[in-house]
């Protein structure tokens, strides 16, 4: 019997689930002897070709029961079980004695967290910041390069508000120029977006800023391309990775980029509130640190850059575990699943009457942001019908909806999905 057979419709085990009406209170959530989630079987080791029980043993590495498909990956994931239990072991530890002796090795997790990230992202442990999300590290971007009235800095309209808006406000403030350019859909493909650099970047142009994939229509950017541009005008590169972290297998030493931003608590599978901001040894005199305070990294930017005061420390050390869960199965595994699993879904939803997709199908130009229109029926209702009679979740859209999913979905919520999709369509909210 499998750990997810074991659990009940909560995904907690019944017996934990006594014990978690016996204890009372959200405290018991995590069991008052241990873990309270069941342990699945380890995982097996990545086969060459993964077949659906492979992944279904992925599944069985994350608390989410069986009846609820978490379709969210660009918002939010859920923690896979080896970092859920990185996190409470460390905080009991913690808070079971905050002296500072005993909270010395936390220190050691965090080094180890960032010689993970390096190892995840291609890259060498002193270009990394451990940060809180990639909301924190734009505006470490935005508030630390110098920029004055003559200078220009560059943006996408499909960018996220902390690498748009953060731009915009900073320009109030110090009289810089910021020209936003369109993201085109459908997505007209990468040189389209390279010509269109090329000529916007000008002589007072300082800074070009762009999301990898972007969380509005999924478009992938040609991130390595782009920096490579921006670098011989002397133009320096931010690429927003928050919807490729985790996803694909990011080599930063290939990209190049000057920064680039991640969060955990997405595609990583990780905690909340952990994040990684990468700058290029380059860059270092390039920037200056918004934040002073107590507390310091270990090695390089860090030292200046994680000036935090007191962190979240258990967080960051189930963060570096949540890497390692990735790794031991694969980027390039996971980033060809999700991928399969976008793929599937999009040659489904085509075949449904109403249903027009915005994502591009060719899988050169999208990963596994799908987000399509629907007509004839109130996206809202149709959003909320989905996660309220199906308990499958979704981000809603004005006209439509985005769906995410990632590795830990199975190719049978897929097809649930679909079907309930066609079912609502046909029949209504």
């Amino acid at each position: 019997m499998t750990a997810h057979a074991r659990r009940d419709g909560d995904g907690i085990s019944r017996r934990n689930f006594a014990r978690l009406l016996a204890a009372g209170g959200s405290a018991a959530l995590l069991g008052k002897t241990g873990f309270a989630f069941e342990r699945p079987a380890p995982l097996p080791q990545t086969p060459t070709s993964p077949d659906e029980a492979f992944w279904r043993s992925v599944r069985e590495q994350f608390p989410m029961p069986m009846n609820v498909s978490v379709m969210n990956a660009a918002n939010l994931c859920p923690s896979s079980l080896p970092a859920l239990e990185a996190m409470y072991e460390n905080t009991k530890d913690v808070d079971g004695n905050p002296s500072f002796q005993n909270r010395a090795k936390m220190g050691e997790g965090k080094v180890n967290t960032r010689k993970i990230l390096a190892d995840y992202l291609h890259t060498t442990p002193e270009q990394i910041v451990i940060t809180r999300n990639t909301s924190e590290g734009n505006n470490f971007v935005s508030s630390g390069v110098e920029l004055t009235a003559n200078d220009e800095v560059i943006i996408f309209n499909h960018n996220h508000p902390s690498n748009n808006v953060a731009w915009k406000e900073k320009a109030k403030r110090y009289g810089f120029t910021v020209t936003e350019l369109e993201v085109v859909n459908p997505h007209p493909g990468p040189d389209y977006y390279i010509d269109l650099v090329r000529r916007s970047i000008t002589a007072r142009t300082k800074l070009l800023s762009f999301t990898h994939q972007t969380n509005t229509v999924g478009d992938l950017f040609p991130a390595k391309e782009l920096c490579q541009l921006a670098h011989e005008h002397g133009v320096l590169v931010l690429v927003d990775g928050a919807q490729s972290f985790g996803l694909m297998d990011v080599n930063l030493s290939d990209m190049q980029p000057d920064f680039y931003t991640g969060s955990a608590h997405k595609w990583p599978c990780g905690p909340k509130e952990t994040g990684v901001l990468f700058i290029n040894n380059r860059a270092h005199d390039k920037i200056w640190p918004s934040i002073h305070s107590a507390g310091r990294g270990d090695v390089g930017i860090s030292r200046t850059f994680e000036s935090l005061g007191q962190r979240d420390e258990p967080a960051i050390i189930a963060f570096g575990e949540a890497l390692k869960f990735q790794q031991q199965i694969g980027m390039k595994t996971i980033q060809a699943r999700s991928q399969e699993l976008a793929q599937s879904l999009m040659e489904q939803l085509k075949t449904i009457e109403g249903v027009t997709l915005t994502t591009s199908q060719d899988p050169t130009l999208s990963q596994a942001v799908v987000v399509f229109e629907a007509s004839g029926i109130d996206a809202r209702k149709l959003y909320n019908a989905l996660y309220d009679n199906e308990k499958i979740g979704t981000a809603g859209r004005a006209n439509g909806l985005r769906i995410s999913p990632h590795f830990y979905n199975l190719h049978s919520e897929i097809d649930r999905t679909v079907a309930a999709i066609k079912h609502y369509m046909t029949t209504g909210v």
